[in-house]
């Protein structure tokens, strides 16, 4: 069966070409911000005021790597390396969650179209799957925040925590970092490829 459809094809690349590209334009801040950083120009000139706007606009995304190399005493002035990092892992995982979701509309639809009921089951069960991958996701990514549980990452946390506090015993979290919920992730996308080759591939 040819898994690949509409979606996949003709608006898939150009998502990733708008999120990549908006990848490109934030790393282009960060690194100004670090080159302002530490030439530390004149602040009544031209350059030194576009450095207070490049550092006013990244701040809010920096601070919280800021705060963390502080506690551990190291110079802050690196945070925008590790926000760098950060939003190179959240730009590959957003697209690959971006393509899990036109590969599910796309098997959904062809599912429907062939009036094939097994192969409809197992891009539902794929989809399932991958809405947890994503909360998951955004759990991880969101131990940057605090928790309050009025808020949507509230709602996350009590979603996740049966499957997360388990591993959580077994793997503490480091830091800012709940390193166990890349583990999860891990063993949620294996499941997700015995479901396609049980459902959809066999």
């Amino acid at each position: 069966m040819n898994l690949t459809g509409f979606l996949s094809l003709t608006v898939y690349p150009i998502v990733w070409m708008v999120l990549w590209g908006a990848f490109l334009v934030f790393l282009t801040l960060l690194v100004l911000r670090m080159l302002f950083n530490y030439s530390d120009p004149n602040p009544f000139g031209k350059i030194g005021r576009f450095g207070f706007r490049i550092r006013k606009t990244t701040e809010r995304f920096v601070y919280p790597a800021a705060r963390m190399l502080a506690g551990f005493r190291v110079d802050t002035r690196l945070a925008p390396l590790v926000t760098m990092f950060i939003a190179l892992v959240l730009t590959y995982f957003v697209s690959g969650i971006i393509r899990d979701t036109f590969f599910i509309i796309d098997g959904l639809s062809a599912g429907v179209a062939a009036g094939n009921p097994k192969v409809f089951f197992g891009f539902a069960l794929y989809g399932a799957l991958s809405i947890l991958v994503l909360l998951i996701f955004i759990r991880f990514i969101s131990s940057w925040f605090v928790f309050t549980r009025n808020t949507f990452l509230g709602f996350v946390k009590r979603v996740t925590d049966p499957i997360m506090l388990p591993v959580q015993r077994l793997i503490p979290p480091v830091g800012m970092f709940d390193l166990s919920g890349m583990i999860v992730l891990i063993l949620i996308m294996f499941l997700q490829s015995i479901v396609l080759n049980i459902f959809v591939r066999g």
